[in-house]
């Protein structure tokens, strides 16, 4: 049974804007918009090695995302977990589908440089708080 309510799973499919936050080295957090997707075991999410949030997620595994429905500003969720992987294999793909979804069109690859660096984030979900 998944930890994500299936009344605020549909977040997932629509465009809504992703916040994650992570703890920075010094022990502040740090938030940042993120695309998401959830495959009814883990979220993933594009990145780029190198940045603040895959340095941080080095140090730190613990993670919290939340996003608010697009259409309804009193119904969101928010996932608290860890992250289990940083996946090279399908990076990409996930970077282009997140792209049709928010953007309605490929993702220009020039703006994703440098793609050898490119990874989806794994999380696994422990636990959700949810309005509307």
């Amino acid at each position: 049974m998944s930890i994500i309510p299936a009344s605020h799973s549909d977040l997932f499919d629509l465009p809504a804007v992703w916040h994650v936050a992570t703890i920075g080295p010094s022990g502040e957090p740090h938030v940042s918009p993120v695309w998401a997707n959830f495959d009814g075991t883990h979220i993933r999410f594009p990145h780029l090695e190198g940045r603040q949030k895959w340095q941080n997620l080095q140090a730190d595994d613990r993670i919290a995302l939340s996003a608010t429905d697009p259409d309804s500003s009193e119904r969101y969720l928010e996932v608290r977990g860890r992250v289990v992987a940083f996946e090279h294999e399908g990076a990409l793909e996930l970077l282009d589908a997140q792209s049709q979804k928010y953007r309605g069109n490929d993702f220009p690859r020039g703006d994703a440089q440098p793609l050898d660096k490119r990874i989806s984030v794994v999380v696994e979900p422990l636990h959700c708080t949810t309005m509307g």
